[in-house]
């Protein structure tokens, strides 16, 4: 009987010390790289850029706010259709690549019309991660960096 408590003892020890060293105090270290969004021609546009994330740890961009407009969303493409989503996964040691016929940013209403040259502000939310702000350069309507 003392055997078998001494082991069940060395068992939990170890299973604590494994668990230890999974704790979740690792963030995802995330950075914004490529970003842009085309000169819109309406009173919509959509924004493009990856988030690489170098943490061990996955992250979940939820939202994006842009003084813009009061109604910017995150939108995925599938057999191309698209439709809203609450979030992206940002995996780690990985990217998540918002890009033309893919996955994007979506601004609708705007308040004004960005022009090639200008920037526009954009706030990146995250479940796990501090918000990110990055400036989108307007380029021409076509900009694709993709078919370089």
């Amino acid at each position: 009987m003392n055997r078998r408590t001494t082991l069940v003892g060395a068992l939990a020890l170890t299973t604590g010390l494994a668990l230890t060293g999974c704790s979740t105090d690792s963030k995802p270290e995330l950075k914004v790289v490529g970003a842009f969004m085309p000169q819109p021609v309406s009173d919509m546009a959509a924004g493009f850029l990856v988030v690489q994330n170098t943490g061990s740890t996955t992250d979940r961009l939820t939202s994006v706010t842009s003084p813009l407009s009061d109604d910017v969303t995150i939108h995925e493409t599938k057999n191309q259709k698209m439709r809203e989503v609450s979030s992206f996964e940002v995996p780690a040691n990985g990217e998540l690549d918002l890009e033309r016929g893919g996955n994007h940013i979506m601004f609708m209403k705007l308040k004004q019309q960005p022009k090639k040259g200008e920037k526009v502000p954009v706030e990146l939310h995250f479940e796990k991660a501090d918000p990110i702000t990055v400036d989108l350069p307007v380029k021409e309507t076509t900009h694709n960096p993709k078919k370089h």
